[in-house]
C-alpha cells in the first residue's frame, strides 16, 4: 500500500469528527482517546519510511481514530488495550466506517501478550514500564516505535528494532503530541462574527462580554425545554447542578467513557444516579450500567452548561493532584486559602479571558493593592481596567489558585515567582497562555500574555514597514552569511519582526532554516523551530553549536543574552550561516556597543554584520474612524523647532464601534535601519564612541527611527501624538552636530 497517498488522504477516508462524540470540548478528554490529526500523519509518515506492509500491532485503542488510520495502509492491524470500554468505543467507530482488518485484544502491555502471528512493527502510543511482553511479538528485525517521556504532554517517539532477541534503541525519531495538554480551556463562542456583536453590544451596555453572551443563551433555552419534554427530562441549569455537584463521581469513570456517551454523574438520590447531558440522542441501555441495579435518572442542561461543569470537574480533580496536605501558609497572607474550587470564580476566569479576546488584548494583569483587586488588559500597547467585576481579596486567591491549575503550576507555592502556560480555544482560534505570578505586597499577582496561534507569521507588508525597509531586509535575507540582529525594549516587536523574516524564508522553501527559541512564540509551518532548555543543559549556545552541524542555511537564535550565545552567533556567521537574532537595547548604534559589553572582539562584529533594525510599536489609527486634525503645536514645536513643512499634515481617529471607542486599532513597527559599510566596519574595528558611531552611520543613510515615524504620521497611520511616546526627547528634532543637521 502507498503509505503516501494515504496519508495525503487522511482527512477524507478517515474525518477525525467521526470519532468526537462531542465536537466542543475534544480538547477536554484525557488520556489518548482522539489524538490531533496532526500526530497520526507523523506516525504515518514515520511507518512510511520503515516501508511496512505486513502486519501491525498499535497499542492504545482510544476512540480507534489511529487504528481507523493505520488499518488503510496494512493487511491487518492487531489492536491491544486494558480498558475493554475503550474497545468497545473504537469497534463501533470502525463498524460504521466499514472496517473490517482490525482485530482487537484486551490485555496489558505490560504484560503477557499473545497474537495468532508476530508483527513486523508494534506502535505504543501509551508509557510502557517494561519492554519484556513486546520482544516475542516482533520479528527479528522488527520494529518498536515506543512513546516516551517523563510527563504524559511532554514526549517524544523513540524507534527500535530487533536485533538478536533484543530490542535495541535506534535514534529518537522527534517529539509528539497525541493530545492537546489537559491546561486546555474551551470558551463558547460559536463564530468571531458573534464574538464581535456581542463585543460590540457590550461596550454600548456598558456590560461584560460574557453577560451579553448569556443573555443571547436565554433566547435558546425555549428550544431545550421542548426537547426535554419529548423525553420526560428535567431542564436543569449550570447553578442547579453545581448545588448538588459530587466531584468524586467523575473520577470513578473513564472521561473517554463520558465523553462517548455525552454524559456526567453528578449526585445519587435515592440510590440513583443522576446523569446531565446536552443531546437527547445518547442510549440511556448502556448507560444502565454505570449504577449496576441502583438505576439511573437523567436530566437535561445546555451545551453551554455541559461545557462548563464539565471543565468545572476537570480543574477541580487536578486541583487535588496538585494540592499538598498539611502545607503551612505564609505567615504574612491576611486572607487563608480557597479550600476549595469555586465554581462561580472558574466563570469569573473564563470571563476575563473571553473579555481579553474580544478587546484584542495582549496581556491580562491581576493586582492586589490593600484589599483592593485590579483587572488590567494591555490593548495596543496600554493598560486599561476592567471594571465589571467585583471581587475581594479572598476571591483572587481563588482565582490564582485556579490559573495556577490551568497552567499546571504548584498552588501551594505563594513566596516564589512562577511560570506556565496553557491553551485557549475561542471563536475558532486558540491562544497560548503564558502565565507568570509574581509575590507582592498585599497578596499575588498574576500577568497572562496571550499570543494567537495562526501557522504563519506577520508578513512585513502586515507589520507596515515602508517598501524601502522591506526591500533591504529582503535583500538581508538573501546573503548567504552574516549577522542580522533586530533590537529594541521589551515588548517592542523584536520577534514578530523576525519571524515576518522567517515566513519569508518558509514560503520561499529553498533554505533550511533552524530557530533556538525561548519560548517558542510563534508555529511556522515550514521551519524547523527548537526550544531551549536550560534546566536540562540545552542553552542558546549550546543550540547553536549542534544547529551547524544539521546543514542549515539561516539560524535565528532568539536572544544573544551572554558573552557564550554572542560568540557562537558570530562564529555561525563565520562558517557560512546567515544568523538573525535579537538583542535588548535602545537604538541601532546601542547595538554595537551592547555586544562590546558582551565581550565580543570589534573586528568579529566588524566582519560578520550585516545591519542592524531597532524598532518601537506605535498605536495604529483606526482606518474606519481616521480624520485629519489640528497638529498639537507643542508636539509639532518640538519635532520641527524651525517650523513646519507647509504641506505638513497629520491624522487621529474619531472613534467607533470598530475600534471600541478608542481611536486606534492595533500597532505598527515603527524602524531605524542601519546598513553596515566599509566607513561603518571601520568605525567599529577602531571601537569608536557611541557618538561618532552614530554620526558614521547617519553618514552612511542611516533610516532613524524620526524618520519612520513622521513618514507614518503624515501618511495617516499613526497619530502624532505617539511620538513622544516611542522617541527620546534629544531624537525629537533632526538631530545636529556643530550646527544645523536635518
Amino acid at each position: 500500500m502507498q503509505w503516501t497517498s494515504h496519508i495525503k488522504t487522511l482527512d477524507a477516508k478517515v474525518p477525525r469528527s467521526e470519532f468526537i462524540t462531542s465536537k466542543d470540548i475534544p480538547h477536554l478528554i484525557s488520556g489518548h482517546s482522539i489524538p490531533t490529526e496532526q500526530a497520526v500523519r507523523q506516525i504515518m509518515t514515520w511507518l512510511a519510511e520503515l516501508d511496512i506492509n505486513q502486519p501491525l500491532l498499535l497499542i492504545g485503542a482510544g476512540s480507534g481514530y489511529l487504528s481507523a488510520a493505520l488499518a488503510q495502509c496494512v493487511p491487518h492491524l492487531y489492536v491491544l488495550d486494558k480498558n475493554p470500554a475503550c474497545i468497545s468505543i473504537a469497534l463501533k467507530n470502525l463498524q460504521r466506517l466499514n472496517i473490517r482488518n482490525v482485530e482487537f485484544l484486551v490485555g496489558d502491555a505490560n504484560r503477557l501478550i499473545q497474537l495468532k502471528e508476530p508483527v513486523v512493527a508494534v506502535i505504543a502510543t501509551c508509557l510502557l514500564q517494561s519492554l519484556d511482553a513486546i520482544l516475542p511479538v516482533v520479528h527479528e528485525q522488527g520494529w518498536l516505535l515506543r512513546l516516551e517521556g517523563d510527563k504524559p504532554h511532554h514526549t517524544s517517539m523513540v524507534l527500535y528494532q530487533k536485533n538478536q532477541q533484543k530490542l535495541v534503541r535506534q535514534k529518537n525519531l522527534g517529539a509528539l503530541l497525541l493530545q492537546q495538554p489537559p491546561a486546555a480551556i474551551q470558551l463558547d463562542v460559536a463564530t468571531k462574527q458573534a464574538l464581535q456583536l456581542t463585543s460590540t453590544q457590550a461596550k454600548v451596555e456598558k456590560k461584560p462580554v460574557s453577560a451579553v453572551l448569556q443573555q443571547l443563551s436565554e433566547q435558546a433555552k425555549t428550544a431545550l425545554e421542548v426537547q426535554a419534554q419529548q423525553h420526560g427530562w428535567p431542564v436543569l441549569s449550570a447553578h442547579q447542578v453545581l448545588q448538588q455537584l459530587n466531584p468524586a463521581l467523575f473520577m470513578q469513570f473513564s472521561r473517554t467513557f463520558l465523553d462517548h456517551h455525552r454524559v456526567l454523574p453528578i449526585a445519587y438520590h435515592d440510590k440513583q444516579l443522576l446523569l446531565i447531558t446536552d443531546s437527547t440522542k445518547i442510549d440511556t441501555l448502556d448507560l444502565e450500567n454505570m449504577n449496576g441495579s441502583g438505576g439511573i435518572s437523567i436530566a437535561l442542561v445546555s451545551p453551554t452548561d455541559f461545557r462548563r461543569i464539565w471543565s468545572h470537574l476537570d480543574v477541580s480533580s487536578r486541583g487535588e493532584q496538585h494540592a499538598e496536605p498539611g502545607t503551612v501558609q505564609d505567615e504574612a497572607r491576611t486572607e487563608p486559602a480557597e479550600p476549595v474550587i469555586n465554581p462561580y470564580l472558574v466563570s469569573v476566569y473564563e470571563a476575563i479571558l473571553l473579555e481579553a479576546v474580544s478587546e484584542r488584548a495582549s496581556d491580562i494583569h491581576l493586582e492586589l493593592y490593600d484589599g483592593k483587586v485590579r483587572i488590567r488588559l494591555r490593548v495596543d500597547g496600554d493598560l486599561h481596567d476592567v471594571e465589571h467585576y467585583v471581587l475581594t481579596a479572598k476571591d483572587l486567591i481563588g482565582l490564582v489558585n485556579i490559573i495556577k491549575i490551568r497552567a499546571e503550576l504548584n498552588i501551594a507555592e505563594h513566596r516564589l515567582p512562577q511560570g506556565g502556560r496553557a491553551l485557549l480555544h475561542c471563536a475558532g482560534d486558540s491562544y497560548d497562555l503564558r502565565v507568570q505570578t509574581q509575590p507582592a505586597l498585599h497578596g499575588e499577582h498574576v500577568i497572562i500574555r496571550l499570543l494567537k496561534h495562526t501557522g504563519r507569521a506577520m508578513t512585513m507588508r502586515e507589520l507596515g514597514m515602508s517598501g524601502k525597509v522591506a526591500q533591504h531586509y529582503q535583500r538581508l535575507l538573501s546573503n548567504p552569511a552574516g549577522l542580522v540582529l533586530v533590537v529594541g525594549p521589551t515588548g517592542s516587536g523584536k520577534s514578530t519582526t523576525l519571524y515576518a523574516g522567517l515566513q519569508e524564508l518558509a514560503d520561499d522553501g529553498r533554505r533550511k532554516v533552524i530557530t533556538a527559541e525561548d519560548p517558542i512564540e510563534y508555529s511556522i509551518n515550514g521551519i524547523q523551530q527548537t526550544r531551549i532548555r536550560p534546566d536540562i543543559g540545552f542553552a542558546f549556545p549550546d543550540a547553536v553549536r549542534s544547529f551547524v552541524r544539521q546543514d542549515p542555511d539561516v539560524i535565528l537564535v532568539g536572544e544573544i543574552r551572554d558573552h557564550e550565545t554572542a560568540q557562537e552567533a558570530i562564529r555561525a556567521s563565520q562558517t557560512g550561516h546567515l544568523v538573525l537574532s535579537t538583542l535588548h537595547c535602545n537604538d541601532a548604534v546601542d547595538a554595537l556597543q551592547r555586544l562590546y559589553d558582551l565581550g565580543v572582539h570589534p573586528n568579529s562584529i566588524a566582519s560578520e554584520l550585516l545591519a542592524v533594525i531597532a524598532q518601537r510599536l506605535a498605536k495604529r489609527i483606526c482606518p474606519h474612524c481616521r480624520t485629519e486634525v489640528e497638529a498639537d503645536p507643542v508636539i509639532l514645536q518640538e519635532v520641527f523647532p524651525e517650523g513646519a513643512p507647509a504641506s505638513f499634515r497629520c491624522f487621529e481617529g474619531a472613534g467607533c464601534p470598530e475600534c471600541h471607542q478608542r481611536g486606534t486599532k492595533g500597532r505598527v513597527a515603527v524602524i531605524e535601519y542601519m546598513q553596515a559599510n566599509s566607513a561603518i566596519r571601520n568605525a567599529i574595528s577602531k571601537q569608536e564612541p557611541v557618538a561618532e558611531l552614530r554620526w558614521q552611520a547617519l553618514d552612511s543613510g542611516l533610516i532613524t527611527m524620526r524618520d519612520s515615524a513622521l513618514d507614518l504620521v503624515i501618511s495617516g497611520v499613526i497619530p502624532l501624538s505617539e511620538l513622544p511616546r516611542i522617541l527620546p526627547a534629544e531624537r525629537m528634532a533632526p538631530e545636529q552636530r556643530g550646527g544645523n543637521r536635518s
